[in-house]
């Protein structure tokens, strides 16, 4: 904090931090820096105090009345008076006196409380979580001087835990209805291989989705932060939707399944569990689109940590809780049959084609097919092709003997000549003869 040169002595009066390029502090360390003064002219000062403070603080209304309601819990007090004599002369009134156009450097320090007695910053709609340094220079017969300063504190979160390790599943199903009539239903199934996550990281979602109504229904998910605050036995809860994915419409009368699918967890702050009257969780929520209708959802809980998954060790407990994971697919309630599979059945071999190319229409009522009635059922041919015959010439004219078809399948051939010889001539086209040879036959 830089003073103006009007009515102000001081020039200079302001709070820096050993380490400035530090983003944040955690519990058991020790935060130090130092109060810097400059004056424009010579002054008196009486004494100089710093002090630390951190608390959580909701604000909120709420009731019929909008009544408002506070509350604060306290997680950091620390106070120390400077020694000024070490660097400055007193007067004959006992006064510290601070000379002109020199900087002087007062430190200062403390230790932030353990683990567990101290809870990460944090500044929501309703509240907050805040952490500050305060200076407070005492002046004769003035108003005193004071200047701030915020540092943040984060609170290590382990994702590698055991119990942020262990897979999470939920499912659900909802009966759909058009006018209080039944229109089938649909179902969620859903799973999770962790719990735990930092920001960066990709969330594998196995689901399987279920859809019987006569609607088309989309699958969605979404990571979602609850905020919790609490004042005068009242609580107050706010909800907002960080980052969504959305999967593939699902037609009437089908499902789909999910193998794997990611969705990024974005930049953001981690949960905050320890804090009394704030409390931030998260969730990722799969739900089912329904139009004319209130969607189906599950939520699966979340936590955001600080240090991230690592190691192989914590890799292959993952890994086996996957297997866990698929092989309990049919523990979930409305699960699909077995039959259903991601997965396409392999193609059928050549072999098992045979040579005999007809295709039975009717089998026996009992579906048997013994050796001993290989031909049972009934077979569709393929139709016998026959070329057509060309023209005839008679001998004894000029007119053609034509064929002609009967429309049962045999032809017959009539000759146009009109002679006595060949009006009597009729014969089918089975006969190996020929219009020549059977007429020299007569």
């Amino acid at each position: 904090m830089v003073l103006s040169s009007g009515n102000n002595k001081l020039k200079v009066f302001q709070l820096v931090f050993s380490d400035p390029a530090r983003s944040f502090y955690s519990s058991g360390e020790k935060l130090s820096g130092s109060v810097q003064l400059q004056a424009a002219l010579p002054c008196r000062l009486t004494g100089l105090r710093v002090s630390a403070a951190g608390c959580a603080r909701v604000d909120h209304r709420c009731g019929k009345n909008r009544k408002n309601r506070s509350q604060e819990v306290e997680y950091l007090k620390y106070e120390e008076d400077l020694r000024l004599e070490e660097q400055l002369s007193k007067d004959s009134e006992g006064f510290f006196l601070l000379p002109s156009d020199q900087t002087f450097s007062f430190q200062f320090g403390f230790e932030l409380p353990a683990a567990g007695c101290v809870v990460s910053s944090y500044k929501g709609k309703f509240g907050q979580v805040r952490y500050y340094v305060r200076a407070v220079l005492d002046r004769p017969s003035q108003n005193a001087l004071q200047c701030e300063k915020e540092f943040e504190v984060e609170e290590p979160l382990d994702v590698n835990r055991p119990d942020l390790l262990a897979p999470a599943a939920a499912a659900n199903q909802k009966k759909v209805t058009c006018m209080f009539i039944p229109d089938g239903q649909v179902s969620i199934s859903a799973q999770i291989d962790r719990k735990g996550f930092c920001q960066g990281e990709d969330i594998c979602v196995n689901a399987k989705f279920e859809n019987t109504c006569s609607r088309i229904v989309v699958p969605k998910a979404a990571i979602i932060a609850k905020h919790s605050y609490l004042a005068d036995g009242r609580t107050k809860e706010a909800r907002e939707k960080l980052c969504a994915v959305r999967g593939n419409h699902i037609i009437p009368g089908m499902c789909d399944m999910w193998q794997g699918k990611t969705i990024r967890v974005p930049k953001l702050k981690p949960s905050l569990l320890g804090c009394d009257i704030i409390k931030v969780d998260y969730a990722l929520m799969i739900s089912l689109h329904i139009p004319g209708s209130e969607r189906l959802a599950v939520e699966l809980p979340l936590v955001i940590g600080t240090v991230p998954f690592s190691g192989v060790g914590s890799r292959t407990s993952s890994m086996s809780s996957a297997g866990e994971s698929v092989s309990s697919w049919s523990s979930f309630p409305s699960a699909p049959p077995s039959s259903w599979s991601s997965f396409p059945s392999a193609p059928p071999s050549y072999s098992n084609i045979h040579r005999d190319l007809r295709q039975p229409l009717l089998l026996d009522y009992d579906g048997a097919q013994d050796d001993e009635d290989a031909e049972g059922g009934l077979f569709m041919r393929a139709p016998q092709h026959y070329p057509p015959s060309s023209p005839r010439i008679h001998r004894g004219g000029s007119r053609l003997c034509e064929p002609s078809s009967g429309g049962s399948g045999l032809l017959t051939t009539s000759c146009l000549c009109r002679t006595e010889d060949c009006r009597s001539l009729l014969w089918t086209a089975a006969l190996p003869e020929d219009h020549d040879s059977a007429v020299s036959r007569q």
